[in-house]
């Protein structure tokens, strides 16, 4: 029954991987797509028409920039890969991981539903929390390839220190941890926290040449770490302004997890039978960095909570069938199921991205949600690398089809001057400014087009200044800066 399940969750999200749902950061991904595709050596900003440093580019990001290079493969067709990687790396990693853990049959298939849908009641989407909803969107981000990585690298660590892995699978395993760092930082600080437990919790303790091997294995991956060409990963611990947006992620706790606090529970007889359980070990170097987060008002450091929720969602499968007694393993079959059940409700909305709105039953409607609309209509007027000022929305998509944006739609802390070309855009669009104001902020960037609603501000469509070239299919308004002077 539980692989049955399975193999229906996997057959959606692969019909997932053919919508490929736009919403929140697929932008900026795409967008880094494209700018690797022009240029894999000095890409730029992926966003805005500035040089610099980004840490969107990743290994695996410059793996999908050369693909697209080489094939010449569109943008969204290479993030449908992206795609169908992630979900492979991610439905055999966890199985992999599982199975050090147990060889009873039933495991891997029962964790991979814990991780999909033993949240909460009430929907909660994030990048790097693989909530089934939450993964259908984020399939092609880099966050779900990380944690997809993740999972193998925990299984080939425990493996590795098991059997004493060689020398050169020792390196290999740095640079894999490395690579996962590179990724998506967020989710490898959970990898962290997963190899630690790995580590920490290993019986037998290992043996010197172990420790050897595997400090060599860490060596590798600092190097790979401080010798990355295309950011500073190391300067990343600099940057500060991510405090607001995490906010979020300390509001709702029951609501967004309230189901993985059964796996809370069977972590407590994980942690009677064993004091260094790996998984007791990565929930609790999770949970203390979580609260510190909250303590502390570095609310970044909510990024951290699939290492608390993981470990929880593992220990509720592996539960089911090692919790002790056939009645402890029954209870928890009956709680866990309901869960699952529930969770599977609460995350129906999934089925709106691959079934009609009118072929869905209502009360599935009510739950599903709509993909953003693309820009790709722009394509036929705006050059790539030209200059579009807009706002809203609209400014984390341009970027993704070539042209740049005088704002990044996205915070890039890495862009000095950010505030200056956020503040231009609001200069522009702002009912009080002047046309001398507006068309001073034209310049500043070297905007050679708008996009607008007629509601939003600007110059007047009758501006000289502006030339109307096209209406979008959702209302808003191209023109073509002709006289900006």
């Amino acid at each position: 029954m539980s692989r049955a399940a399975v193999l229906l969750i996997g057959a959606l999200l692969l019909l997932v991987v053919v919508r490929l749902p736009w919403v929140g950061d697929l932008g900026i991904h795409a967008a880094t797509v494209e700018r690797l595709r022009t240029d894999l050596l000095s890409p730029g900003n992926p966003m805005v028409d500035a040089t610099g440093d980004s840490p969107y580019y990743s290994p695996w990001m410059l793996l999908l920039g050369i693909l697209a290079k080489a094939t010449g493969l569109g943008t969204f067709t290479v993030l449908r890969i992206a795609a169908l990687v992630s979900l492979a790396l991610l439905l055999t990693g966890i199985p992999h991981f599982v199975r050090t853990f147990t060889r009873r049959r039933s495991a891997p298939a029962l964790a991979v539903l814990c991780v999909l849908l033993l949240w909460g009641p009430v929907v909660f989407e994030w990048s790097g929390f693989p909530g089934l909803n939450s993964l259908a969107l984020t399939l092609a981000y880099p966050s779900t390839f990380a944690l997809g990585l993740s999972f193998h690298f925990w299984a080939l660590l425990t493996k590795a220190v098991r059997s004493s892995a060689s020398w050169p699978a020792s390196i290999g395993l740095g640079l894999m941890w490395a690579v996962i760092m590179l990724s998506h930082q967020f989710t490898g600080v959970v990898a962290t926290f997963g190899a630690l437990g790995v580590l920490l919790g290993a019986r037998p303790w290992p043996g010197r040449a172990v420790w050897l091997r595997l400090g060599a294995g860490m060596t590798a991956g600092l190097v790979l770490l401080v010798g990355w060409p295309y950011y500073s990963f190391f300067g990343l611990f600099g940057v500060g302004g991510l405090e607001e947006i995490h906010r979020p992620l300390y509001t709702g706790l029951l609501p967004h997890f309230g189901f993985a606090l059964i796996g809370v529970a069977a972590l407590v007889l994980r942690l009677r039978r064993d004091r260094r359980d790996p998984l007791v070990v990565f929930f609790a170097l999770g949970a203390l960095m979580v609260t510190a987060g909250w303590l502390t008002g570095h609310y970044s450091w909510g990024r951290a909570l699939p290492a608390v929720l993981l470990p929880a969602q593992l220990a509720a499968a592996l539960a089911m069938v090692t919790g002790g007694t056939r009645l402890v393993r029954n209870a928890f079959a009956a709680v866990v199921a309901a869960a699952l059940v529930a969770g599977a409700w609460t995350q129906a909305g999934v089925l709106g991205y691959v079934v009609r709105q009118d072929a869905l039953p209502p009360a599935v409607r009510e739950k599903t949600r709509q993909p953003w609309a693309g820009y790709a209509w722009i394509t036929r007027y705006v050059p790539y690398g030209d200059t579009v000022m807009v706002k809203g929305r609209a400014a984390r998509q341009i970027p993704a089809y070539g042209p740049y944006t005088v704002a990044p739609g996205y915070p890039d802390f890495f862009l000095p001057d950010q505030e200056q070309r956020l503040a231009t855009v609001a200069e522009y669009f702002a009912p009080g400014s002047s046309r001398a104001q507006r068309l001073d902020a034209l310049q500043r960037y070297g905007a050679r087009w708008v996009l607008q609603w007629r509601s939003d501000g600007g110059l007047q469509a009758s501006d000289p200044a502006l030339e109307k070239v096209a209406v979008g299919p959702n209302g808003q308004v191209l023109y073509r800066v002709v006289d900006a002077a």
